[in-house]
């Protein structure tokens, strides 16, 4: 099979497609032909050990795991020893153990993980959406998002900005979304109440009137956003902060019980997958495509994410589709 490897910490320069051996399927396991994938903000991070502390995990010197992709859409192609939950040929989507392994043309995982059949009438591309709602989610369920309350999405334009506003909309928030102008009409587009151009107007002179206040692109900080909360409004971002900012002080929030900064850690639940599903397949959620590469091209997908201008999310299409049905050309 084909598999974009990086064997040494850098830049997309060193990523290189090579041919291995298919993995096989252990017993509670299923081998995914991997259809389609994303190169993401994490995916970035990963290959440049950025920052440094993650090499505590992911090694040292160099990556321990060297191929990487957390989201990914395929087929089944077999089934170990014991699976009945899949069968050969279904179409499904999901999140890789770990965030690894899908930037190749086969994936083996638990069959009992992070995977869920696919919505009918949907193209692999369009399910690769898995890691930046899997984020959002973490999020707006820490903060208890229900009706009623306000919420403003810093960042409302990349994956984790735009998932979390399709969703905080699918919990009955009022949302304000701040973005730059290229992607004004796209937050409106996905739902959000208001609409905010952060190069035009200052979002934090808003006042104290919201809920929860979500950094999505990790680009503002607690002390810039406090006047925009409530008396007992919540903060969070993605993104640890200058020196470690938002972690410090999630952590004297919680030691001290006021709760007002929060850093919650994502974890895969894979219950989490088949609300997505229906969502998706009630037209609620649907995928916010930035641009598409071929395997081939992954590299230059990598630059591009590093721009950090991307809108959504950004797809390797792993095996050539027929944008009309979904299905593989010439099959």
């Amino acid at each position: 099979m084909k598999a974009v490897v990086n064997e040494a910490y850098g830049s997309p320069d060193r990523l290189d497609i090579r041919e291995l051996p298919t993995p096989q399927p252990e017993a509670g396991e299923i081998l995914i032909r991997v259809h389609a994938t994303t190169v993401s903000r994490t995916d970035s991070c990963a290959l440049r050990a950025h920052p440094f502390f993650v090499r505590a995990a992911t090694g040292l010197l160099r990556p321990r795991r060297t191929i990487l992709g957390l989201d990914f859409a395929g087929t089944v192609e077999a089934l170990g020893r014991g699976v009945v939950k899949f069968h050969e040929g279904d179409r499904v989507f999901g999140l890789t153990p770990d965030g690894y392994g899908a930037h190749a043309e086969y994936l083996c995982l638990p069959a009992e993980g992070a995977v869920s059949p696919m919505p009918p009438g949907k193209r692999f591309q369009e399910l690769v959406v898995c890691e930046g709602a899997w984020y959002a989610n973490t999020y707006l369920e820490r903060f208890r998002l229900g009706p009623g309350h306000r919420i403003l999405i810093y960042g409302a334009s990349g994956a984790i900005g735009t998932s979390a506003l399709q969703l905080a909309k699918i919990h009955g928030a009022e949302v304000t979304a701040v973005v730059s102008p290229p992607h004004l009409s796209l937050a409106r587009e996905l739902g959000a109440d208001r609409v905010i151009d952060y190069t035009a107007e200052d979002f934090t002179a808003l006042g104290n009137c919201f809920d929860f206040v979500l950094d999505a692109v990790g680009k503002s900080s607690y002390l810039q956003c406090r006047p925009l909360l409530k008396r007992d409004g919540v903060f969070a971002a993605t993104d640890l902060g200058p020196c470690w900012q938002n972690l410090l002080l999630a952590t004297w929030s919680a030691l001290t019980g006021t709760g007002r900064v929060v850093f919650p850690i994502p974890r895969q639940d894979p219950s989490f997958l088949a609300f997505l599903r229906e969502r998706i397949q009630a037209g609620e959620f649907r995928a916010v495509i930035d641009r598409e590469y071929p395997l081939e091209k992954i590299a230059a997908a990598y630059r591009y994410v590093e721009t950090e201008q991307k809108a959504g999310i950004v797809v390797i299409a792993v095996v050539e589709e027929d944008n009309d049905n979904g299905t593989d050309k010439g099959s």
